[in-house]
């Protein structure tokens, strides 16, 4: 029987926690990238005018067209980050590489527009380790935000990951 680590906290995790990746920026924001975004979730049905016309979205808070709270400037990269190698079972893996999603929580601030241009920043914000029926188990908060460029806080999405 494999004898059990005190912690699954590493040096590099602690380096890291607070840090901020360098800010990846999406194309700018066209009306028609929100208005295919807004028929694709709410097909069958017509999306809010709010996402596709111009004319009423002007009578609004907004003071015009709005993308979904759910729409991802960054849903179609030019350049893709490599696939990731291939990851062992469950069964075959040593304590602390199995892992699972343990959910995420997003919260949404400004509305994006039309010519916005997003950046997002994703970092390691803290972590928690107690015993559980799986053993040691590592719960991880990731924090990624979208901000304008204007600087306006988009959305924080706060993922948590669970290793053991």
């Amino acid at each position: 029987m494999a004898t059990q680590p005190e912690t699954l906290v590493t040096d590099e995790m602690i380096q890291r926690r607070g840090v901020f990746s360098e800010p990846r920026v999406a194309p700018p924001i066209a009306l028609s990238d929100i208005r295919k975004w807004g028929i694709a979730v709410y097909w069958p049905e017509t999306p809010p005018k709010l996402h596709w016309d111009e004319e009423y979205a002007k009578t609004t808070r907004h003071g015009g067209v709005v993308a979904p709270l759910d729409f991802n400037p960054f849903a179609w990269p030019i350049d893709r980050e490599p696939a990731a190698a291939g990851r062992t079972t469950a069964t075959s893996a040593s304590v602390g590489s199995r892992g699972m999603n343990g959910g995420q929580v997003e919260e949404y601030y400004e509305p994006m527009k039309p010519g916005d241009v997003i950046s997002t920043t994703i970092g390691l914000v803290d972590w928690s380790e107690r015993q559980t029926s799986l053993g040691l188990t590592l719960f991880s908060i990731t924090e990624t935000r979208w901000i304008n460029q204007n600087g306006g806080l988009v959305k924080v999405k706060r993922s948590t990951g669970i290793r053991y």
